[in-house]
């Protein structure tokens, strides 16, 4: 009988697919749930915003639109595209948000031109925390 021999590699290989395969199940989830209750985040978020001071804007309504539309394209959102929009900021936080991330970097690279928004305040920290306080429930 031959004698069976267990590669360290193999084994790590299979131990990183795993949690790979894991964090792939979860963001997909937390996607689909951001999807699933677009209406309510994005009112949520256009709230927390405006009370943390994050945000100066001329239309509630149309930046709670635009925040529905991305929640609404993110379960179809590329891998590669995804990783291209969060790369600024993915040493944030220490265990961060993959959504959070994204509305993070879509608050302060694409939302500042949008024609209701006025002015943006605050270092992409505060950004972060003020957005991750609303998609937090997500990861639950």
């Amino acid at each position: 009988m031959a004698k069976v021999t267990i590669s360290p590699n193999r084994t790590t290989d299979k131990t990183i697919r795993s949690i790979d395969r894991k964090r792939e199940q979860e963001r997909r989830k937390m996607f689909f749930r951001a999807k699933d209750h677009a209406p309510e985040f994005a009112a949520k978020l256009v709230q927390r915003l405006l009370d943390r001071g994050v945000i100066e804007t001329t239309s509630v309504s149309d930046i709670r639109e635009a925040f529905e539309n991305q929640l609404n394209k993110l379960g179809y959102m590329e891998e590669f595209e995804m990783q291209m929009k969060i790369a600024p900021v993915r040493t944030i936080a220490q265990d961060p948000n993959v959504v959070s991330l994204y509305f993070t970097q879509y608050i302060v690279e694409d939302l500042i031109d949008h024609p209701a928004i006025q002015d943006v305040f605050g270092d992409d920290l505060d950004v972060y925390l003020a957005v991750d306080s609303v998609f937090r429930v997500l990861r639950e």
